[in-house]
């Protein structure tokens, strides 16, 4: 995918994209060879397990849990939406280094060029992932991009959360959590949403709203899987 030439960024943004990568992602790929991960699902649901790699499905979660399904998607091969600006390119350079690959765009700017890329991702017989209330928010609102992708591509949307049972929570819009070493970790799968490509647009947001529901019973099922009071 093509990046964002190097010139758009100050001397100290370069800086930190040279240097920062490759110490981040040796942390957080040591920090989860000690995590421990424990798989739930709703009725009728077969989760996704560690080390399968999924064929061309959306993947839909929270941005708060983006780091420790870094860990847990690695081998999946999976594509994610990210946007242009500074923070993008650092998370794409340092997903890069566990594997996946990303198409550049986002809600607000460069969502339909985005779009089409997830699409020809998942034409390619990949994964394509969303961070459902990125990148900005607000908290546990998903947008209406994982249900585009899906009424364009006919792919299904797999809805999880990954909650940590201990993790360091930071003072930002979407509580990202950072999960303490030696920690459980609950991955916890929804039911599948289907969008059918003849559905009219008055019925995307019905259909949006389910998706945003199914996140959150996800959410709330491994916070009490891991005996943890709703947030």
């Amino acid at each position: 995918m093509t990046e964002p030439p190097s010139s758009r960024f100050t001397f100290t943004q370069r800086l930190v994209l040279a240097l920062a990568p490759p110490l981040v992602s040796v942390l957080v790929w040591l920090m989860g060879l000690t995590w421990r991960f424990e798989v739930i699902a709703e009725d009728g649901v077969t989760p996704v397990v560690y080390g399968q790699k999924p064929g061309p499905e959306i993947y839909c979660f929270w941005h708060q849990c983006v780091l420790p399904c870094t860990v847990y998607f690695r081998h999946s091969r999976a594509v994610i939406l990210i946007s242009r600006s500074f923070d993008g390119e650092l998370i794409t350079r340092i997903l890069r280094r566990f594997g996946y690959d990303a198409v550049r765009g986002s809600s607000s700017r460069g969502g339909q060029e985005g779009l089409m890329g997830l699409r020809r991702i998942l034409e390619s017989g990949r994964t394509a992932i969303f961070t459902a209330d990125g990148p900005r928010g607000p908290i546990y609102r998903t947008k209406m991009g994982p249900i585009k992708l899906a009424q364009l591509s006919g792919a299904p949307i797999g809805v999880f959360h990954l909650e940590p049972e201990r993790a360091w929570v930071l003072h930002s819009w979407d509580r990202f959590l950072i999960p303490k070493p030696f920690t459980r970790i609950c991955v916890s799968w929804a039911q599948w949403t289907l969008v059918p490509p003849e559905l009219p647009a008055s019925e995307l947001e019905p259909k949006r709203e389910d998706l945003n529901a199914a996140l959150e019973r996800a959410r709330h099922r491994a916070l009490a899987h891991l005996g943890k009071a709703a947030q």
